[in-house]
């Protein structure tokens, strides 16, 4: 493989294994959300902030931890043949089957700039008692499909690498 193949399959696995590192511990701030919730809902005190946190912590923890999850090869897969397979067999396949994965996040891509470039012309709102700006969501949730896309390309680089009879 050309050598700037591998300098990329290498800066979005080292990007991806650190973005998903860090996103494994919003699930610790959204434990936390959710216990304050708890906390001032016994003292009759309702964070009118807490639900809509969570529902945001919850997206950026999937969305930053979706590559990581793809890189370590911890999806799920419907394996009726796949487990027959020689290694070479399933590079081709996957590196086929890719493609219907970069075309749907191209698209989920493209609609979350747009819905983004709207929320920041707009200053758009939740229509929540706590109206927090949803731009900032609808970036985390860009960048998450962006570095989804970066690893699903790598991934595409590592199977045509393994056809091939090289490894990445």
């Amino acid at each position: 493989m050309p050598k700037f193949v591998r300098q990329y399959v290498r800066f979005v696995d080292a990007v991806n294994y650190r973005v998903g590192r860090f996103s494994m511990y919003l699930l610790f701030v959204l434990m936390g959300i959710l216990l304050w919730s708890s906390v001032t809902n016994v003292f009759r005190h309702n964070a009118i902030w807490t639900l809509e946190m969570a529902q945001f912590t919850m997206v950026a923890y999937y969305m930053l931890g979706g590559p990581y999850s793809l890189q370590l090869d911890s999806n799920v897969r419907m394996d009726l043949l796949y487990h027959r397979w020689s290694d070479k067999t399933r590079a081709w396949v996957d590196a086929f089957s890719i493609f219907a994965l970069m075309f749907y996040l191209g698209v989920l891509l493209y609609g979350g700039v747009e819905s983004t470039v709207y929320s920041l012309e707009y200053a758009e709102r939740s229509p929540t008692a706590w109206r927090p700006y949803i731009a900032p969501i609808k970036i985390v949730m860009v960048i998450g499909t962006l570095l989804m896309l970066m690893q699903a390309t790598s991934i595409f680089f590592k199977d045509v690498a393994r056809v091939r009879g090289e490894e990445l």
